[in-house]
């Protein structure tokens, strides 16, 4: 087997990506990669555009356009980034579960009951312990790889797909921070009836007892109840509202200084989830929810050198709803390897 350094000696960082089914065409296996990566073509829940199921796959193929070179961490790849092969059993229960939590919606939104319906009820079951299934692959897999002293990455799918890597990371730290980007709180409970809907992720992480913090940047549409429980939530849950964000900037305020504010709030170890359509939509317009409004990319980015820079260690992240499309994909791919670099580099000033 190849060590790193051999595996090094025969790949040029200038050259062609390679069409090779790794991540930027990076010659690295699992054993020889300090990152792992996961795609989770799943989006059974969601509740307005499809496509992003297709996500994981827009990256990995756009990914190979991308050069390596990274200001913030320039030989960062050398580390090894590896993406497992998107599971096509997943892919194949997504696109048969899609339809029925489709019928399940629409009923919802006729004003009907699903508990009326005993053929509902049990559509709804199945979909829910589906949704169980995928996370519970996601666990074991992140398990896997924490245990051999590799770092964990997931590229949704709908932003239900990282629960899994999350509750894996909270099996081997006893506590950490989730910094959020995202036009939504995704804090409501069950919605539209599935546990694991992808508008209740962070309403799911929050009962782990690990999870000390929620930091939330560029919300801006919410419920009265998600609000209701930021608030609270006596300071576990801190929400960024991106129109407050806005008047700050307007207003003359800094981004340097509201981003110093943000990271204030996170401990130590810090696990980023990234929601794509908390960026302007310009910049993947076929997310599944686009919002307007939202971040550039490099705010965003600047947001996590902060975390890197305040001397925090950023311990998994995920990149989700991503859109089926070259520029989704192209945007996405950025957005996951500026995030592998900067979890490297926080792994490397810690020691």
């Amino acid at each position: 087997m190849a060590t790193r350094e051999e595996i090094l000696l025969n790949f040029d960082p200038s050259g062609i990506g390679v069409d090779n089914g790794n991540l930027l065409g990076l010659p690295f296996d699992y054993d020889s990669a300090n990152i792992i990566v996961f795609g989770i073509p799943w989006e059974v829940t969601v509740s307005y555009g499809s496509g992003t199921a297709f996500g994981p796959n827009a990256v990995l193929e756009s990914s190979r356009q991308l050069d390596l070179y990274d200001f913030d961490n320039p030989e960062g790849w050398k580390k090894g980034i590896f993406m497992v092969e998107i599971p096509k059993d997943i892919q194949q229960k997504n696109e048969v579960l899609r339809q029925d939590a489709a019928r399940i919606i629409e009923h919802m939104e006729q004003g009907k009951r699903v508990e009326d319906d005993p053929d509902l009820t049990q559509v709804l079951k199945t979909v829910n312990q589906e949704c169980q299934a995928v996370n519970q692959w996601l666990f074991k897999q992140a398990q896997a790889a924490i245990k051999q002293g590799k770092k964990v990455a997931a590229i949704g799918g709908d932003h239900s797909v990282p629960l899994g890597a999350i509750q894996a990371l909270a099996a081997s730290y006893p506590e950490f921070g989730i910094l959020h980007i995202d036009a939504h709180a995704d804090l409501r409970d069950a919605y539209e009836g599935f546990e694991f809907s992808h508008a209740s992720i962070m309403f799911n992480a929050l009962k782990l007892p690990q999870i000390s913090k929620l930091v939330q940047v560029a919300i801006r549409d919410i419920s009265q109840d998600e609000v209701n429980l930021i608030q609270q939530s006596e300071g576990r849950v801190s929400a960024y509202y991106d129109p407050q964000l806005k008047q700050k900037l307007y207003a003359g305020i800094s981004w340097l200084e509201i981003c110093k504010q943000i990271v204030a709030e996170l401990p130590q170890n810090v696990y980023i989830s990234f929601d794509v359509d908390g960026l302007d939509p310009k910049l993947c317009p076929n997310t599944g929810t686009p919002v307007p409004g939202g971040l550039e990319l490099e705010q965003t980015f600047f947001l996590f050198r902060e975390v890197v820079n305040s001397g925090r260690q950023i311990i998994g992240f995920d990149v989700c709803e991503v859109g089926n499309s070259e520029w989704d994909g192209n945007v996405g791919a950025r957005a996951v390897y500026k995030l592998c670099n900067l979890m490297t580099l926080s792994e490397q000033n810690l020691s």
